[in-house]
Formats: structure tokens, C-alpha cells, sequence
């Protein structure tokens, strides 16, 4: 089981000790992401290469890669921050629906290995689509992230 903190995780929680999580820099700030939602305990925030404009990544701060290895004090709080961030997406895009997909190990298509949900937005008459798009500019994904968090 590979369990660590990332910074700003769990109360006494250490420093990130691996250099080459993509999420845990992303939660540090290491790397500019546009932030939907933040607690103590989780982060989410819009993906860049996303299945529809305002599908966002869910993240625990505390670091492992499959969902079976979190901590129950850790996956409670996880889950509640998955709905918060589906209920947004309902409210302010506004969608009819939205997915969640939850991937563990590279055979399931994982590609960064920190447990994550994905929370794609769906509306009803549109086909749904699971290859990657990607927005128009840096403008419009600030402006969707201004919508979701207004």
C-alpha cells in the first residue's frame, strides 16, 4: 500500500514525497489548475482534456492510488466532496446529469495513479461522447470555472 500525504492533507500530515504525483503538485499550487472546489481534506478542479466542457477531477489530498487503500476517515469525506461538486455542476452549468467515473490501475485506464473521480456533466438529447475534447482557450476554461463557482 503506497500512502502519503500531500501538502495541506490530513491534520499532521507530512510533506508530498513523491515528486512525481501530478495531482499532489496540483493541490500545492506546483502546477496552475482552474480550482472548482476546495475543503480540508479534498480538491477538485476542471479537466483539461475533459469528455464535455465542465467536466471536473475530484481529488482526496491524502495521496494513494486506488480507491481500496484510503482510509475510511479519509474516503467519507472524499465521497461528500464528489456530491458537492455534482451538485454544483447540476446548479450553476446548469446539466441534467453528470457520470462519475472512478478508474484503479493503468488495466482500467488510470492515468495518474492518486484515486480521483472524474465528474462529467451530461444533458439530455446530446450523445454521449468519451473522447477527449478540449477548450477553445485558457479564457474559456477560466470562464467555465467562473461559472461553476459563482
Amino acid at each position: 500500500m503506497n500512502q502519503m500525504m500531500c501538502p495541506r492533507g490530513l491534520e499532521g500530515g507530512a510533506d508530498m514525497t513523491d515528486p512525481d504525483c501530478v495531482f499532489c503538485k496540483i493541490i500545492a499550487g506546483r502546477i496552475p489548475s482552474f480550482k472548482v472546489y476546495e475543503d480540508d481534506r479534498n480538491f477538485a478542479f476542471l479537466d483539461i482534456s475533459p469528455f464535455e466542457k465542465g467536466h471536473v477531477l475530484v481529488v482526496p489530498k491524502f495521496h494513494t492510488a486506488f480507491l481500496t487503500d484510503l482510509p475510511q476517515e479519509v474516503l467519507f469525506p472524499f465521497t461528500v466532496a464528489v456530491q458537492n461538486v455534482a451538485a454544483m455542476l447540476l446548479k450553476k452549468l446548469p446539466c441534467d446529469g453528470f457520470n462519475l467515473v472512478q478508474n484503479n490501475g493503468k488495466c482500467a485506464t488510470q492515468a495518474v495513479p492518486h484515486v480521483h473521480f472524474h465528474v462529467v456533466p451530461r444533458w439530455n438529447g446530446r450523445v454521449i461522447n468519451w473522447i477527449p475534447i478540449k477548450y477553445d482557450s485558457q479564457d474559456e476554461l477560466a470562464a467555465t470555472c467562473r461559472r461553476i463557482t459563482s
